[in-house]
């Protein structure tokens, strides 16, 4: 059984698609871009700004289901720009502060409304 989960702490989902569904003790977050929920628009300010607020969206997720950051196991960050990855990293690193997941990071070619990041994650729960 699954359960299909949606928060206004999260951007709506822009397609066919959930922000997150929940399956078997597992959650799985959509990729989050930086856009600020509460304006629909995307964050300015650079990688940082962007990487904080796509972090933001995933935590308010989490939230939703009942999950934390400590829950999460994997996440895939698409970056536009592997030069951003350090900096990517250093805004990461001050939400997963203890039991960091697995994760992959990719570069790519372009992201959706010319976005910098998105980050795709999975929890589950002990």
């Amino acid at each position: 059984m699954k359960t299909i989960l949606s928060t206004d702490k999260a951007p709506k989902a822009v397609g066919p698609y959930s922000q997150a569904v929940e399956a078997n003790g597992f959650l799985f977050i959509s990729g989050q871009i930086p856009i600020n929920p509460a304006t629909g628009s995307v964050v300015e300010g650079g990688i940082s700004a962007q990487t904080e607020q796509v972090m933001i969206n995933i935590k308010g997720i989490l939230d939703e289901a009942g999950y934390g950051f400590k829950d999460v196991v994997k996440c895939t960050c698409l970056l536009d720009d592997m030069d951003n990855f350090k900096a990517m990293n250093d805004v990461y690193s001050q939400f997963f502060t203890s039991e960091q997941p697995a994760r992959a990071a990719f570069g790519v070619v372009k992201l959706p409304l010319g976005v910098m990041i998105e980050i795709e994650a999975i929890a589950a729960k002990p």
